[in-house]
């Protein structure tokens, strides 16, 4: 698949998402007690493909997403959204304190310019937060459902931040994939064929009851073993020297 076809087919599946759904508050996701830390020394915030599921704090930060309806609802909020693509990051040379990419990267097919991408636009010592589904092997329907394009090896993951300068501060186990994808396909199968009751069902009961089954993350200096993990969330630092 084509570069070009992977944003269409992202662009589709998210488009049919986010167009009946509700904007989740940061706050309510495990991934706030990390994110609120940085805060006080990241005035200058980028968070890339939120959907209507951001984890940095709507009002003044910056947002970037293929999905119009994600950015109506963002702007609404308070937020800075504008369409555009990882690849091509419509902001300024160091630009940004912290940069934060939920399960963004893996949708793209050229993964390096993405991360000269990030590595552009943040500051020295600025911070990027980032999430990836690991191991080829683990490869299943609901990656070709979602507009995967990979899954990551933890080696080659950090020869390429190598390549970019940056440096894995933290990381801890991060959710990527639910545990019973026979459901998932048929959630799917109900979003693509009957929207409205789907996200019906997704905003009354599906999302409420994800959030409360979240659990909080445990945090681990430098990279974690992954031999057993299904997806990853790092914390990792610029350093242009």
């Amino acid at each position: 698949m084509s570069s070009r076809d992977v944003v269409a087919a992202n662009r589709e599946f998210y488009d049919a998402l986010w167009s009946d759904a509700r904007l989740q508050d940061p706050r309510r996701f495990n991934t706030w007690p990390l994110v609120s830390g940085f805060l006080a020394a990241a005035p200058d915030r980028l968070e890339i493909g939120p959907g209507l599921r951001p984890r940095l704090p709507i009002a003044g930060t910056h947002f970037l997403d293929i999905s119009p309806p994600a950015i109506e609802q963002l702007n609404a909020r308070g937020g800075i959204a504008r369409l555009g693509e990882i690849t091509s990051l419509p902001f300024g040379d160091e630009a940004f304190d912290l940069v934060a990419a939920f399960d963004v990267v893996e949708h793209v097919d050229d993964e390096r310019q993405v991360f000269r991408e990030f590595s552009r636009v943040l500051k020295d010592n600025g911070v990027i937060v980032f999430s990836v589904p690991l191991h080829a092997r683990l490869w299943t329907e609901f990656d070709d459902r979602v507009g995967h394009a990979r899954r990551y090896e933890p080696a080659e993951l950090q020869a390429i931040l190598s390549d970019h300068g940056f440096a894995i501060e933290q990381t801890a186990k991060f959710g990527m994939k639910p545990a019973n994808p026979r459901l998932v396909n048929y959630g799917m199968d109900w979003l693509q064929r009957h929207r409205s009751w789907a996200m019906r069902w997704y905003n009354l009961v599906f999302n409420p009851i994800g959030m409360l089954l979240q659990k909080p993350l445990r945090w681990s200096p430098g990279l974690i073993d992954t031999a057993e993990l299904d997806g990853l969330l790092l914390v990792c630092r610029r350093d242009r020297r």
